[in-house]
Formats: structure tokens, sequence, C-alpha cells
């Protein structure tokens, strides 16, 4: 990119910059949600719950159903690892968008 084009586009950086933080959260969002430790985690915790009568056995079965059903969603489009790391002014090239 150019010096003259760098310069035309710095009033926009606040905005790209705001783009590129929300997209760095709503990945970590993602990873939390979706990742198997994080749910298995979550599932010896209703595990244990239930065992101590802190929670309705149908109560800790609909949680856990619905956490085996993060665990085997389908599969979305590929998202690469560098996403993350795109930084501001690159909003993560080669990735899909859908």
């Amino acid at each position: 990119m150019g010096l003259v084009s760098q310069i035309l586009t710095l009033p926009l950086m606040p905005v790209r910059l705001t783009l590129w933080v929300g997209e760095v959260i709503r990945d970590q969002v993602e990873h939390q949600l979706y990742d198997p430790a994080v749910i298995r985690r979550q599932i010896e915790e209703i595990d244990e719950a239930r065992a101590a009568g802190r929670i309705a056995p149908d109560d800790a079965d609909r949680q856990q159903r619905e956490l085996v059903g993060r665990l085997v969603r389908p599969a979305g489009p590929a998202r690469t690892s560098g996403a993350q790391a795109a930084g501001p002014g690159n909003r993560g090239a080669g990735r899909q968008e859908g």
C-alpha cells in the first residue's frame, strides 16, 4: 500500500481496529463454547451437582444434552488458525466468511 493510500485510509483505522477486536473476541467465544475440554469439565460439574442434589435429574439431563450437542455440532466452513493473528490491517486473508 502506498503512502498516499495509507494517509487517506488513516481515519478508518479506529473502525478497522474495532472490527478486528470484535473478530478476535468472537473467535475466543467460539473456542470456549466448542472446546471439548471445556465441555467435558462442564459435564463433570453437572454430574457433581446432580450427585450432591443441587440440581434436578431432569435439568441435569437437559443441560448435558445441550453440551453434547455443542460437542458434536456439524462442522462449518473451515477457519484458518491465523485469523486471530491477522491484525487490524489484515482481516484474515483466506478465511471464508459466511
